[in-house]
């Protein structure tokens, strides 16, 4: 039976190079985006596998439960969960727009919290299945002008490995990509192309394939790019006022 993956923010990006990863992998696909013309593109271009597009803003309140009802109707159960959408912005906090922040809120920790809640008591039922959570290299540390985004990737990290271990002895396997800067649209987005954080990101379909490698071997987390795991690992044994310190620092101009 051919299984299929779930992947939100599918249009651009790390999300788009694993619609390309777990097309190769003979999964049929479920693509969220909010672009209908690149929800278009994808539909055209991989048509060896079958796919269900889904034309949503999960930054909206309910947008989780509308995708979840409309596959339910549809009929189409989900083994693999991959929550990529997510955006992040640059700024002092009380100078960036609170609707903005909230947006992000919503977006990267309730509609990923949400959509693992609908579709895990499938996975369960069938004791089979994979659900991955784009967190980032920012949960490792507290990151002021970016305080919320990095306060949210902290959530998904956390959220994650705690229901990774809930799920200890299944055979469901919960992992968390932690990617550091990569070059997607999400630079231009937050504003942060500009700074020092982002001088050398890393390519996107490199940041997805080793990420899609730890995905099949069911590994709890996975940081890609050496650099990225030693600053990760770094940040574990270092004071946090120190890592705030530092992550402001990058956060200026290159």
């Amino acid at each position: 039976m051919i299984k299929t993956a779930l992947i939100t923010g599918a249009t651009s990006g790390i999300g788009y190079e694993f619609v390309k990863l777990f097309s190769r992998g003979g999964y049929n696909l479920v693509v969220v985006g909010r672009n209908e013309e690149k929800l278009d593109e994808i539909e055209q271009v991989f048509h060896h596998v079958e796919i269900t597009r889904i034309q949503k803003d999960l930054s909206k309140p309910g947008a989780a439960k509308e995708i979840f009802e409309e596959l339910s109707k549809l009929g189409i159960t989900i083994d693999v969960v991959v929550n990529n959408a997510g955006f992040g912005l640059l700024g002092e906090f009380d100078t960036v727009s609170l609707e903005e922040q909230s947006r992000m809120i919503q977006l990267n920790i309730t509609a990923l919290t949400e959509l693992t809640h609908y579709f895990l008591p499938y996975m369960k039922k069938m004791n089979d299945g994979k659900i991955v959570n784009i967190a980032s290299t920012a949960a490792f540390q507290p990151g002021p002008l970016m305080a919320v985004y990095y306060a949210t990737k902290a959530y998904v990290l956390s959220f994650s490995e705690a229901l990774a271990e809930e799920l200890k002895g299944k055979n469901i396997t919960v992992t968390t990509i932690c990617p550091g800067a990569t070059k997607t649209n999400f630079g231009a987005a937050a504003n942060v192309e500009h700074t020092i954080m982002f001088s050398n990101a890393m390519d996107a379909k490199e940041v997805a394939k080793q990420s899609y490698e730890g995905i099949m071997k069911g590994r709890r987390v996975v940081i890609p790019g050496a650099k990225n795991k030693a600053g990760a690992y770094a940040a574990k044994f270092l004071p946090r006022s120190l890592t705030a310190k530092i992550a402001k620092a990058v956060a200026g101009e290159k």
